[in-house]
């Protein structure tokens, strides 16, 4: 009897799938992409990092090959890098309710702060601390963002040769553009596909198509249409051309932004662009959301709105479209060789961005004592949280920043 009984328990406790089953709810996904929405400083690479640390290594709730996924597709296609990835991360268990809430979630706390900003900014005819803040934070900023690459560094890339020629070779090539170049991120992705998993037609057999379709994103040609058209329209056709065809982290998007705002439309000053910017750095969240102070301070509320909907709604559509199909093949040998090397390419442009935005934000010896601190800091304190850190630095800057200027 107890060996039957044994038998009818076995099945009983392989049925389930346990392993598939969130450890999580949706509610709490929400709730976590709204703090880290609104607490989460220093841009699209500490973002990343922070869901990684979080999501993945913390909580428990994401796998390492989800996450790797995520990254690669978020990557892949054009738009605001920790957005997509958060828009992919809400998918993963609760598909498009998740992604959709999770993504809306993500930027609705640093939307609400730059509206907000440039509700000041219109009422009180600028905004003269941001720089002193800025001067302190941008410096922090760094410290936070080379703990963070570090960490991802060493989970996804280990002592992978292959990937670390591809992490070191995207990383300098994106400090000396400063810029990054989309298809490289594919032809990272091809070569590890055809170094660790060749497919069957390579060997002289008759395989299925190759896994690359995945890549093929579909284009948004419905949101570029007539060119006559009122302001909010204009806002619109225009954002929506910059979520949806920017590639790379946040920054990427300042010089595209800068041609059609201040040089194309005249929407903005160059001070204004500056000063919006300087709002997207100081604010937690995206640095994206920088769209929704730029269109505020061209058209109110309404254009703020219509602005940061048209930059966001492309990187939604590029993120749940492609997802099943990650999701479906993502095991496949071939699949996973292919996201390894996007994923070790995406890291080494973030590394090499690093590099980059430090060149920026180090402007002498105090910013460079407090970007050594913050790196210090995180070392040595595991815990500590970010935005102190942050706090400090910006108390620090509107110290320091008037006594050097």
């Amino acid at each position: 009897m107890s060996g039957d009984g044994q038998n009818q328990q076995l099945p009983q406790a392989a049925a389930p799938a346990l392993p598939a089953q969130p450890a999580y709810s949706l509610w709490q996904m929400i709730m976590y992409m709204l703090r880290l929405g609104a607490l989460g400083f220093g841009g699209p690479v500490a973002l990343v990092g922070y869901m990684h640390r979080d999501l993945v290594e913390q909580r428990g709730w994401i796998s390492e090959a989800d996450y790797k996924e995520g990254l690669a597709l978020a990557q892949l296609a054009p738009g605001p890098l920790a957005a997509q990835l958060g828009i992919y991360l809400g998918y993963v268990h609760y598909r498009i309710a998740g992604a959709t809430l999770a993504g809306i979630a993500f930027v609705l706390p640093s939307f609400f702060m730059v509206v907000l900003l440039g509700w000041a900014y219109v009422s009180y005819g600028g905004l003269v601390w941001m720089q002193s803040v800025f001067y302190g934070v941008g410096a922090a900023v760094v410290g936070i963002i080379v703990m963070s690459t570090k960490k991802l560094t060493q989970k996804s890339i280990g002592k992978d040769k292959l990937l670390w020629a591809i992490y070191l070779l995207l990383a300098a090539l994106t400090f000396v553009t400063e810029t990054e170049i989309a298809w490289l991120f594919i032809a990272a992705g091809v070569l590890v596909w055809l170094l660790r998993a060749p497919p069957t037609w390579l060997r002289g057999g008759r395989g299925n198509a190759p896994s690359l379709a995945l890549a093929q994103i579909p284009v948004l040609g419905s949101l570029l249409g007539a060119q006559d058209a009122s302001l909010l329209m204009q806002i619109g056709i225009f954002f929506a051309k910059a979520g949806a065809f920017v590639f790379g982290s946040g920054l990427a998007i300042v010089p595209f932004l800068y041609g059609g705002v201040v040089t194309e439309h005249h929407w903005l000053n160059d001070k204004q662009f500056v000063d919006a910017v300087a709002v997207a750095m100081i604010t937690p969240g995206p640095v994206v959301i920088t769209v929704g102070f730029i269109g505020y301070l061209v058209a109110g509320l309404p254009g703020a709105c219509v602005a940061a909907l048209a930059t966001f709604l492309p990187c939604y559509l590029f993120t749940v479209i492609p997802a099943p199909y990650f999701k479906k093949y993502g095991k496949l040998p071939g699949v996973v060789a292919f996201v390894d090397g996007i994923t070790a390419a995406a890291i080494g442009a973030i590394a090499g961005s690093v590099l980059v935005i430090a060149r920026r934000s180090i402007l002498d010896v105090p910013t460079a004592v407090i970007a050594i601190v913050s790196i210090a800091l995180l070392w040595k304190f595991k815990k500590l949280q970010e935005p102190l850190l942050v706090a400090a630095a910006a108390i620090l800057g509107l110290l320091i920043y008037p006594l050097l200027h």
